[in-house]
Formats: structure tokens, sequence, C-alpha cells
């Protein structure tokens, strides 16, 4: 990700003024809007003329798109709709689970010998009744949401089965009772046989299936007459209807029936009325109906592009409101950040304005030159990749609307498709550009993505032009080689008027050649060398948690600078010579020892090094505590026997403890690799114990309050430290003498 001055996670801004108010913010987004309006609105706005009725036509009027007569559309739909069959549709009812149901319950009763045959009479008179419409509202309310059935169908299956219902006679109640087991275990099979069997056809009409349930029952097994009459009568009982009008999918069909309906239009282009010719009362109507008529134009075109510029300014805002702020104490847009954003926007949208001049209805493939990915990759290079993004989405739509030269919708989606892929694959190409060079390659993709994407659109189309493939093809691959160059050119504008601080930029300030790089070398080689190493462990701690790893790395160049100030006071320096601070007060010792980050800073301020480097060199130690100094102060004053007249407080850093997650990051890492080279052999245990006790103290001592670091990533900062300190220091770390030495070398 891409750094500049007020853009990075956890940087907590201090400045006043315009780049944190309120009113600047808001006056941003109000441009943002105006800028999509008017880049948009003469696209979707139609053109109006001032003509009356009854008169004569100053100029030829053409229809900008095709005009539909509505009246006779709408007659021709009602037309077709009509035609349309009531449609049916087929219910899965199971009348032979209802027939299991009513023997089930015969089963169970009539083995009851504490029941009356009296009172199991009144029970089957009062229940079997119900069974049908119970059955019914259970399965209604079970199929209810699922899918296979829609809410309209099942009222109307509840309307017209229960309409359909069969009265089984009331002899019938009285015979159930002296049925036995045996009876009842023939009579249920042949019953639910009878009625699967009757119910496998589809029934808009339950009694035309129950005519032939005598005819089924007399020719089966059963030889009792009683008993074949009971089972015809539960057997029609049972037999319901399974087929019904089917509302929902009937005006579906009709719907579609008036969709597929063709339109009556005037096509685009042709002449509504001529120069010279009167306007009659149809032409006139004609003129109304399209809009366009000036007395009487709609002012609903305005407030449709006044709301798709609304929803641009929406969309892109609420992402970036949520992907890291536009306001508050913390925000990762700034003003500055939403400003550039909206140059970006200006000039890319510019350009298209610009290319679409030259288009016409007969050479609307121009349209594929522009250098539509220069937002894109601008933004991916100095803001953030994913606003990038979301940016070519917007840059699409946009687009399809300002190259779409027919009128015949208001989007050209072939353009937007190009826009988004010729985008896309800048962005991707463009991530973590190292060097001015990546530029290149990345408008080179552009070029070739631009070209298979045009001449995929162009070999899809009905019918194939191949001087137009021609022209459009190499246009887009050459709007990519000139977005490249617009991009070289545009960055250092940018970086200079907001002080950006890119990967390109990050890149170019960890050069060896540096003057403050050479002087850190020459000067204090022991700290360059120890900078050096701070870079490895931090860059890797910081990947290893998604912060920015090059940030780190060349904010580890430069956080010891002010050393060079007072390089013999630091021990690194302290080659051959004796250790100047046993001979100068503890106190005086602490502040050049702490005095080194204030240095720094105003070095790297002197050589105009951007804001989140000097940030790294003043919040790397935080306000942590010098115990050595302290200590040694404390033991003067008791061997003098007077009383210490200094706290703890007055042997720290003065800060400001670490705004970011870089910060934080390269503090840690500077401490890890001074107490490893403190120590002469170092184990792996004592490395892995050292780092967590470092982390522990300075999560203890309220160091990482002020940025935005958790505890699972502290742990991953820790686990990666570990592995780069015993990569860095391999050859005087022990290992365990279990250890074999394939193992070792692993």
């Amino acid at each position: 990700m891409n750094r500049n001055k007020d853009n990075r996670p956890g940087y907590s801004s201090r400045t006043t003024g315009w780049k944190q108010s309120a009113g600047v913010r808001y006056a941003l987004l109000f441009l943002f809007m105006l800028l999509f309006y008017f880049n948009l609105s003469p696209y979707l706005v139609p053109q109006t003329y001032d003509v009356k009725k009854g008169a004569v036509s100053e100029k030829t009027i053409e229809a900008p798109k095709p005009i539909f007569d509505e009246k006779a559309t709408l007659q021709a739909q009602e037309k077709a709709a009509e035609a349309v069959e009531p449609i049916y549709t087929y219910v899965a009812l199971r009348g032979d689970q209802l027939v299991d149901q009513i023997f089930a319950r015969m089963d169970q009763l009539n083995l009851d010998d504490g029941v009356s045959t009296a009172d199991k009479i009144e029970i089957y008179r009062n229940e079997i009744p119900g069974k049908y419409d119970e059955y019914l509202d259970r399965f209604a309310k079970s199929n209810n949401g699922l899918g296979a059935y829609n809410e309209s169908l099942l009222e109307e299956m509840l309307r017209a089965a229960k309409e359909q219902r069969y009265t089984v006679p009331e002899e019938t109640y009285y015979k159930l009772p002296k049925l036995s087991q045996d009876q009842l275990a023939d009579m249920r099979g042949i019953a639910m046989e009878v009625v699967r069997k009757l119910m496998s056809d589809q029934l808009r009409d339950a009694e035309t299936a129950r005519t032939r349930v005598a005819e089924l029952i007399n020719a089966s097994s059963l030889s009792n007459r009683s008993a074949r009459e009971i089972v015809q009568e539960l057997a029609r009982y049972a037999i319901m209807p399974n087929k019904f009008y089917d509302k929902e999918a009937t005006n579906n069909a009709r719907a579609a029936a008036r969709e597929q309906t063709q339109r009556v239009e005037i096509a685009e282009g042709d002449v509504i009325v001529a120069k010279g010719e009167l306007i009659t009362a149809e032409k006139y109507e004609l003129l109304e109906n399209a809009g366009l008529l000036q007395d009487k134009r709609s002012y609903w075109p305005q407030l449709g592009a006044f709301l798709l510029a609304l929803l641009f300014v929406v969309v892109l805002f609420s992402y970036m409101a949520q992907s890291g702020g536009i306001s508050g104490s913390k925000p990762k847009f700034g003003n500055p950040q939403l400003l550039m954003l909206l140059l970006i926007f200006f000039i890319n949208l510019t350009i298209m304005q610009i290319v679409s001049l030259a288009q016409t209805s007969s050479t609307s493939f121009v349209g594929y030159l522009a250098p539509v990915a220069t937002g894109t990759m601008l933004i991916a290079l100095l803001l953030d990749m994913n606003v990038a993004i979301v940016s070519s989405f917007l840059f699409a739509i946009a687009g399809s609307i300002i190259f779409n030269v027919s009128r015949e919708r208001l989007f050209d989606f072939n353009y937007g498709f190009v826009i988004a892929v010729v985008s896309f694959s800048a962005i991707f190409a463009v991530h973590r550009a190292s060097q001015r060079s990546t530029i290149l390659k990345a408008g080179i993709m552009a070029s070739l993505f631009g070209a298979v994407s045009v001449l995929a659109i162009q070999l899809l189309g009905e019918k194939i032009d191949q001087t137009e493939l021609i022209y459009a093809t190499g246009f887009a691959f050459a709007s990519g080689l000139i977005t490249a160059v617009l991009v070289i050119g545009i960055v250092p504008f940018f970086e200079v008027t907001f002080g950006i601080l890119s990967a390109l930029k990050l890149i170019e300030l960890s050069s060896p050649n540096h003057p403050l790089l050479r002087k850190l070398l020459t000067e204090t080689p022991g700290t360059y060398h120890h900078s050096v190493m701070v870079g490895n462990l931090s860059e890797a701690a910081a990947e290893s948690i998604g912060a920015d790893g090059l940030l780190c790395r060349v904010g580890s160049f430069y956080h010891d600078i002010g050393k060079t100030k007072r390089p013999n006071y630091f021990i690194e320096n302290q080659t051959n010579i004796e250790n100047p601070h046993d001979s100068i007060e503890p106190k005086l010792s602490k502040s050049i020892i702490v005095a080194h980050a204030r240095d720094g800073v105003d070095m790297l301020r002197g050589y105009n090094i951007p804001k989140p480097i000097r940030d790294i060199a003043e919040q790397h130690h935080g306000t942590t505590f010098l115990k050595y100094f302290y200590h040694k102060a404390l033991k003067q004053a008791e061997e003098q026997g007077v009383e210490a007249d200094f706290t703890a407080d007055d042997f720290r850093y003065p800060g400001p403890k670490a705004q970011s997650k870089e910060a934080a990051i390269v503090g840690i890492a500077d401490c890890v690799e001074a107490a490893v080279r403190s120590l002469r052999k170092p184990t792996m245990e004592q490395i892995e114990t050292m780092i967590h006790k470092i982390i522990k103290d300075r999560l203890d001592d309220h160091q990482f309050n002020e940025c935005d670091l958790t505890m699972k990533e502290l742990d991953k900062i820790a686990q990666t430290l570990k592995e780069a300190v015993i990569g860095i220091f391999h050859s005087r770390i022990e290992y365990p003498d279990d250890v074999k030495p394939k193992e070792r070398l692993a």
C-alpha cells in the first residue's frame, strides 16, 4: 500500500486547518458530485426544441433515440396477454397418506377395549371428517416458503380441494368399530393402492376419479361386502383434486407475452419533422411524448443525472469511510487525499471527454484510444489499491455513457467492459511498484489486455468488419502505452504537490547514494549496520501482519540518523575507545541519548524526507524508560548521601508513542537487534525469551496504546522476528546438543 504524509494506518493527524476541516470535506464531496453531473448529464439529458403547434419548423428534428408509440404498443401487449390460456399446476397431494392415517387411528382405537362401541362411533364421527382439512392445511404449511409452490397456488389448492371434499355416509361410522385387525390390514393396503392409482392422474375434478372407486374395489381381493363398502367410502373421502389454477404462473406468462410483444417505434436518426415542415397535432404529440419540446420538457432526466452523480459519490465515499475513514482523529483519507482523488477523477474524465469529441457513428472505435487506465493507475500508485478498484467500476460506467455513440441505450457496456479490463490489469500490474519502469510494464499489460478484450468483443459481433476490427484493436493497444506515458509524467506532480510517499519514492530514498545514508555509513558505520539489520527484521515483521514492509525498511534506514551528531556516545560506534558515558553525569547521558530522535527528525526535515519516515524516527522509542542511566543516577545519589531530585519519568524518551503499526514495529525490531547483538553466543531459547520479553515490556509500559496493533499481530511479529533473527545471526546461534546436523541445516 502506498503512503503519503497523511495517509497510512494508525496515523493520527495533528495538523489543523483545511486538512481536517469538516467544511472543506463537505465542499470536496459537493465538487465530486458536480464533476460527475456535468460530465455525464450532456449524454443523459435529451436535447429539446422550441416549436409550436401549427407553426413551421425552423430546423430538422431527428429522433435522438428510438421512440416508440406507447398507445399502440400497449394495445398489442394486451392482445398478446389475452391470448394466453389459464395455467393449471400439478400439486403432489398424497391421498394414500390420508388413508394410512385413518387406518392407523382405527388400528389403535379398535384395540382399546376400554372404549365402548358407541364411544368409538362418536370418536370416528368427530375425527374422520376433520382429517381431510388437517392434511391439506399441514401440506400447505409445510410447503409454504420452500419455493416448490407459490403462495397463491397453495391458497387456490386449499379452496378448491376443500370445496370438493367428500362426505362419508353416517352408516359407515357404525361399521368401523366392528372391524378386526386382520380385516383392517387387508382393507388398508387395498384402499391405499386404489387411492394412489387414481391420484396418479392429474385431477382438476376429484369426482371423476371417485366414480371409478367402486370398479377397482370390486375387482380387488376383498370378499367381504361390508369391508368393500367401507373401503369405497374411505377411498372416495381420501381422493382429492391435485391440479389447480395457478394465478401467479398465469400472470407471469401473460407478463412475458406482454414483454415479448414487439414495440412500435421510430428508429434513431429518423426524421420526425423536416426543416420547413408544418408541425401538425400528430407531430406535436409525438415530439411531446419523446420529451423534445422545450416548453414541456421534463426535468426528470436532470433529476436522474443528479441521482446518478450522487450514487457515484455515495459508492466511492462509503467504501472509503468503511476502509479507513474520511473523518475523525485518524482518517486514512483526509482532505488532502480527497482533493488529490478529485484531481485524478477530473483528469481521467477530461481525457475521456476529449477523445469522445473525435467519435462519430461511423468511427465509434476511436473511443478505445482513450487512456482510461490513467486514473486508476494513479490512484493505485498514490492512494490505495482497493480505492482504485472501486474507481475502476465508476470509470467503466462513466465510459459506457460518454463513449455511447448510438444512444439506443443509456449505456454501451462494450466500452465499460474494456475500461474495466484495462483498469484492473493496470492496477494489479502496478501494485507495489518499486521502479518507474514498472509503470511502463503496467502500460504494456494494459495494452495487451485492452487489445484482447476489444478483439473478443469484435469477434462476438453479428457482423465482423475487418477494418473496424484492426482499428479498434490497434487503438486499444495504443491506449495502454499512452497511459504509461501520462502516468510517468503526472506522478511527480502529485508527489511534489501533495508530498506523496509512494513505493517508488521509498525505493529512491533507500538508495545508499542518498546524502543522509552516505553520512550514516561514513560517520557511524556501526549505526548504519544496525539500521540495515533493523530494516531486514522490521520488513519481515510488517509483512507478516499486512503492514507496509517497504516503509518499515526505509524508515529503519533513517530511524537513527540523529546519532550522526554524537556518534561516539552510542555503543555500536564505540570501537577501540572508552565509553564516554563512564565519565559524565547520568542525566547528561540521558539527554544525549534521547536527543538522537529529535535530532534525527530535524535532519530529515532539512532534507525534505517525507513525514511518515520522520514519524518513525521520532516515535520508534516512544516514551520508553532508560533503566541503566536511571539506576546509575540512583546509585550515585546513594553514594553521595543525597536524596534523588529526579523521578523515573525524567529518564524517559519524550515521545510521542508510536502512532502507526510501522513505527511500533521498527521500535520493536530496533530493540531486538540491539539485544541479540549484545549476546555472545545466543541460543534459540534465549532469542525467543528475549523477543517476548521486549514486546511484553513495551506492552506493559503502554507503548502500543496509540497505534492499532492487536495481540494476535504482536504474536505474529514475535514469531517472525524470531525466524528472521535466526536467519540473520545463524552462525552465532548455539543449537541444542540433541539436534542432528541435518535438522540444524534445515
